[in-house]
């Protein structure tokens, strides 16, 4: 049954593990729960990021073997509701960590928020909203 302690995993590609987990580690600030200690042929490479304890992380992969390329549209969010303004130091901070400040394809999230894409284009939103 999934409710609110169900535990979710999303995965997605990426051109750089490197580069990826910078993004969200040192310029989000989330914990590396677990990578693959190296290279294993015919298996992927890769890095889960998440908050300690927390019930969700992503997954980022690459296959060194069979690479695939990222497709992020300008529509595929990632949105972290933090109950205020986006702090400038964390924008900078993501922006120094590989992240492009943009625009976002849907207005809304400009009046509520900051979007700064991440290495492999895929968005970030910085809501100044709360949930609910």
């Amino acid at each position: 049954m999934i409710d609110a302690h169900t535990h979710v995993r999303v995965a997605r590609p990426s051109f750089d593990l490197e580069a990826a987990e910078r993004f969200y580690v040192e310029g989000l600030g989330l914990d590396v729960l677990w990578r693959t200690p190296g290279h294993v042929p015919g298996e992927h490479d890769l890095v889960m990021v998440g908050p300690a304890g927390g019930g969700w992380h992503f997954e980022l992969t690459r296959d060194p073997e069979k690479p695939l390329a990222p497709t992020p549209t300008v529509d595929d969010l990632f949105v972290v509701y933090l109950g205020q303004a986006p702090d400038e130091a964390l924008v900078r901070r993501l922006v120094d960590c590989g992240g492009t400040r943009v625009s976002s394809h849907n207005p809304y999230w400009d009046e509520f928020g900051v979007t700064v894409a991440d290495p492999d284009g895929y968005r970030l939103v910085l809501c100044s909203r709360t949930w609910g």
